[in-house]
């Protein structure tokens, strides 16, 4: 983008704490306070001040931002793993796009997200962007996307801890510049053995610590905007019962470069990933002293991708952002089934996904206070494994309205359309989480959104009202109960919609005090079919978050209404109200004593019902020390 141009799009922004870069919602250099859209950024400072030793752990101060369900990757399986915004997510696949740098970390074969990918400490800050982004990102982006900007300078970081459920952490961040070359080596190690996810009242022998390990290594050469990345990644765990095993091992490479082009700058990437995964599911006995092996289960697969976008200033006023992408992935679900009379089956089936784009947008200054973003971005796609042969098109645009009425006050309004293509997971792969048997279903369509959103940003409030409908919505639909066992499928199960409306807030008072809201409003429902009136699954109406820092100590608080675990809306899920707590000292320069206790009040958060009840994180703490230059 052209120095003049970028300019002037940034020439209104305010001088307050929302004056952060944000490159997620336009794909351009934006700030905050004159993104239209709704975008929270976590900054590294708020980062640093979370007790939760994960990423998506600490994403839980954004309000709205949840997994599938509500235990976070320390413990839960990382099929559950995915991203939902805005009440629009109705099973495990991820509804919004995580990208690290430019890369998806979205599992190409699931959608899902192994969170501990990307080492903590090498993060500069986190971009939560609400609301339909197809027009721009495609498939996975229906309900948001979530960007991991890295730290690209020379430093040395170090978070190490320890502490209950024999809990340890370490997290490292190592760059060195040599001339025009930055080189960097990024690690994270984490290992606990967890807790039994059960409540007392009903577990039983076969119940115990859901324990998890994982280790990632991440090395990166730099050269302006010319970079290489090569990861790897390794977790295992326990998922709470003896016969209950998983274990996933992720190795990429990854490059790009941004240049002066045509005038503007050509932005470059590519990236290809191979994996394996293994898991083992068993049938629970009613009175869960005894497990039996249902499933062996491998799904080796891979990915690749790559984008080219160019980007330019016209005229003083135009700010054009033009883009192609090409995504492929592919993976097989190889089973070994075994059964009650001690009989096994062999069951393979899997397939391949295409899908190329071209988008266009348009940020458009019509004068210094009103700024117009149109876009739009075309996609086809194809799924082709066993089953047959499925190819769609989409097209989804988007228009923007943002009106600068002063320093102090803008308001906003969007229309767009969003989309969602199946995953490999959803079409070919089945799984079995205590006695709920999910089914896959290989004549799945990509699910749909129509989206209308209402912005106001007064000084460090921002207040966005929404409706989001989405046609053909994904859900695990229950097709029977019989003989303690619930057997669901992934269908099309209809329109849902979601109306609701969000807010934040952001302080500073002197040089100590900090503090920051959130609040999610969502009326989340089934609009046609047999369920209709029904409630969306695992969306709370309510939620809000809140966090008070002082100097070296810091409270963070959030609070979920209920919600339903199932379609039939027969399995609810209590609210909960759970506080962290961190308070650091300084030993000496750039190295400090760190404490840190998660859900104070040991409070209880229920997660799922399968029918079995099982539970979020509780009280747990740890002590650590942290280095950072």
């Amino acid at each position: 983008m052209s120095l003049l141009a970028a300019a002037f799009v940034l020439a209104q922004a305010s001088a307050s704490a929302s004056a952060s870069i944000t490159v997620t919602a336009t794909r351009t250099e934006t700030r905050v306070a004159d993104t239209p859209a709704s975008v929270v950024v976590v900054s590294k400072e708020n980062l640093d001040a979370t007790a939760a030793p994960t990423l998506d752990d600490a994403l839980r101060q954004v309000a709205g931002f949840t997994l599938f369900r509500r235990t976070g990757s320390r413990v839960a399986n990382p099929t559950s793993q995915g991203v939902s915004l805005r009440g629009v997510g109705a099973s495990g696949a991820s509804r919004a796009l995580v990208l690290d740098d430019g890369v998806p970390l979205n599992d190409p074969f699931g959608g899902w997200v192994y969170w501990g990918r990307v080492p903590r400490a090498a993060v500069e800050r986190a971009e939560v962007l609400r609301g339909g982004a197809s027009d721009l990102y495609g498939s996975s982006a229906m309900g948001g996307v979530v960007q991991f900007i890295r730290r690209a300078s020379p430093a040395l970081a170090i978070d190490a801890s320890a502490g209950s459920e024999r809990t340890a952490t370490t997290s490292l961040f190592a760059a060195r510049q040599a001339g025009a070359w930055l080189a960097s080596l990024d690690a994270d190690l984490l290992t606990t053995a967890g807790y039994v996810l059960v409540p007392a009242e009903q577990r039983g022998a076969v119940d115990v610590d859901a324990g998890a390990r994982h280790t990632s290594l991440d090395g990166a050469l730099r050269r302006d905007g010319l970079f290489a990345r090569a990861s790897y990644y390794r977790e295992s765990r326990n998922n709470g019962t003896p016969r209950q095993t998983n274990d996933t091992t992720i190795r990429q490479l990854a490059g790009g470069d941004d240049f002066a082009a045509f005038g503007g700058t050509l932005a470059l990437r590519a990236y290809g990933s191979d994996q394996d995964y293994f898991q083992t599911f068993s049938a629970i006995a009613n009175d869960r002293n005894s497990e039996r092996l249902t499933i062996d289960q491998s799904v080796p697969s891979r990915g690749a991708g790559a984008t080219a976008q160019w980007t330019r200033g016209f005229a003083n006023r135009h700010v054009v952002v033009a883009g192609t992408e090409v995504r492929y992935a592919e993976g097989t679900s190889d089973e070994l089934r075994f059964a009650a009379n001690g009989t096994t089956t062999r069951v393979a089936a899997g397939g391949t996904q295409r899908i190329a784009a071209a988008y266009l947008e348009d940020v458009f200054a019509l004068s210094p206070a009103l700024t117009l973003t149109a876009g739009a971005r075309t996609d086809w796609w194809r799924n082709e494994g066993t089953g047959g042969r499925l190819t769609e098109g989409q097209f989804n645009p988007r228009a923007t309205l943002l009106w600068r009425a002063n320093d102090a006050l803008a308001l906003s309004a969007s229309a767009y359309t969003a989309f969602r293509a199946p995953t490999l997971n959803e079409l070919y792969r089945g799984f079995r989480v205590g006695n709920v048997v999910t089914l896959p279903n290989a004549s799945l369509q990509s699910e749909d959104v129509t989206g209308f959103e209402l912005g106001a940003r007064a000084r460090n409030l921002r207040l966005t009202i929404f409706s989001m409908t989405v046609s053909h919505a994904i859900a695990n639909v229950t097709l029977s109960e019989a003989a303690g066992t619930i057997t669901r499928q992934r269908q099309n199960l209809g329109t849902t919609r979601s109306n609701g409306a969000e807010l934040d807030g952001d302080w500073r008072f002197g040089d100590n005090w900090r503090a920051s809201l959130g609040y999610l409003f969502v009326d989340a429902s089934v609009r046609d079919g047999a369920l209709r009136g029904n409630r969306v699954p695992q969306v709370a109406r309510n939620q809000a978050t809140a966090q008070l820092g002082w100097r070296h100590l810091a409270l963070q608080a959030r609070w979920s209404g209920a919600q339903f675990d199932d379609d039939f809306n027969v399995l609810p899920l209590d609210s909960y109200l759970v506080a962290d707590l961190l308070a650091s000292h300084p030993l000496a320069r750039g190295v400090e004593l760190a404490f840190a206790i998660e859900n104070v009040t040991n409070a209880r958060v229920e997660a799922s019902a399968t029918p079995v009840v099982t539970l979020g994180q509780p009280r747990a703490w740890r002590i650590g020390i942290r280095y950072g230059s």
